[in-house]
């Protein structure tokens, strides 16, 4: 009964701070995490840890799938090019440039160790970038390339996150093998994904008269399908994203009318809540995490907490500036390059800040073994973990407080 009456009040709150930060104009993942955080340190709240697995299980397949329905196919098809260079490139990219950091700038972070920080922190989140940028009235082509890079990067860093903890625990790294496993991972999630897809428009096709039955099924699937994706040791992420995106393309031309504004009201108060909680749970996290750590390392590991992400902007920027110079020059060379493609100066930095950590990195951070095969604890797991936390809160709170008024400014 206590655990359920928590569960009410976080609720309740959730709804209440929603409500709230559309009259006083501020982004609600931002209120909610703030509001999370100040709740935390109150003495009588119960801590309340979050397992990565209700994250990996309960969150993300739904949270996904929805993106995907919503994205644009067409935006996403022009902008492939993009997408794959921001979500996989720029993925190892971002491992590498942490790890590097972070060996050479904390005392006693090995090469794997830093490579595992690395992995952690190395996607942008899907939630985060859907969440803070909606009703900034960016265009269909920024939303789209940010909701498509964040939808496929997880896949990427939990890849590099396998071997860095493998190199952890002492299994050995071969280049060619983990080039096989990752391309395996991504192709069989892709294959899980589309088989499950052509199964369920079968299904709905036997049952399109009933409209609580397909609704169900839709609810349903995106769980399933990151369930069967998992068991076989392929990306659920990329099982669900193709899902969402083959059903998003039958909606538009097999479904009554009907059957779409019900099951979009009823996805609607789906993700408010499961978007709102999320935010509330990780600021709840803080200072739990903040306890673990000894008072005396506290503010120096905060110190490399925000190097961490002054780093990732930095690559970020580079990168995704290079990507447009990339496409303009391909462009002018007449190479196969639609000018939809393209975009400019005020595009790239908006893109850039909008890449925050969310979800996904805590998920992967709390989810880190205990211990290693011989039997001894996972070297600096609290420590690991502080960094990870520390960074999700700094770059949703740094880079999603500011990102409506940069957009003001930019005039987009």
């Amino acid at each position: 009964m206590e655990n359920y009456t928590v569960i009410l009040i976080i609720m309740a709150l959730m709804i209440g701070v929603s409500g709230l930060a559309g009259r006083i104009k501020i982004p609600a993942p931002m209120l909610l995490l703030i509001v999370g955080i100040l709740i935390g340190f109150v003495p009588a709240m119960p801590e309340i840890e979050i397992n990565h697995e209700i994250i990996m299980l309960l969150f993300l397949p739904p949270l996904l799938y929805d993106a995907a329905f919503n994205i644009s196919f067409p935006q996403f098809k022009t902008n492939i090019n993009t997408i794959g260079t921001l979500a996989i490139g720029l993925v190892f990219l971002t491992t590498a440039g942490i790890a590097v950091l972070a060996h050479y700038l904390i005392p006693g972070m090995s090469w794997p160790l830093a490579f595992v920080l690395g992995a952690i922190l190395s996607a942008t989140d899907a939630v985060a970038a859907v969440g803070i940028t909606k009703g900034l009235g960016l265009s269909h082509k920024t939303i789209t390339i940010l909701e498509g890079e964040s939808l496929i990067n997880d896949a990427s860093a939990l890849v590099a996150y396998r071997f860095a903890v493998a190199a952890v625990t002492g299994v050995a790294f071969v280049t060619w093998k983990a080039s096989l496993e990752f391309v395996c991972v991504l192709g069989g999630g892709f294959l899980i994904g589309w088989i499950i897809f052509k199964l369920l428009s079968l299904v709905i096709g036997l049952f399109r008269t009933n409209n609580m039955v397909v609704i169900s099924l839709i609810l349903l699937m995106p769980f399933v399908t990151y369930l069967i994706a998992e068991h076989f040791k392929v990306s659920g992420v990329i099982a669900v994203v193709v899902l969402g995106l083959g059903m998003s393309k039958l909606s538009r031309s097999k479904f009554p009318d009907k059957v779409k504004e019900q099951s979009r009201n009823f996805w609607d108060v789906i993700i408010f809540l499961l978007n709102g909680l999320i935010f509330l749970l990780i600021g709840l996290e803080f200072p739990i995490i903040l306890k673990k750590m000894p008072d005396t390392q506290v503010w120096t590991y905060a110190g490399y907490a925000a190097i961490i992400v002054l780093l990732t902007l930095l690559i970020r920027l580079a990168r995704v500036y290079l990507q447009q110079f990339n496409l303009q020059k391909a462009f002018q060379g007449r190479r196969r390059i639609s000018e939809e493609a393209l975009f400019d100066s005020k595009t790239s930095f908006i893109i850039t800040w909008s890449g925050m950590r969310g979800i996904v990195s805590l998920a992967i951070a709390l989810g880190l073994p205990t211990m290693i095969n011989n039997g001894e604890p996972f070297p600096m797991r609290n420590e690991i973990i502080f960094l990870s936390i520390a960074v999700v809160l700094l770059s949703l709170l740094g880079q999603g407080l500011t990102l409506p008024w940069i957009v003001k400014k930019l005039k987009l």
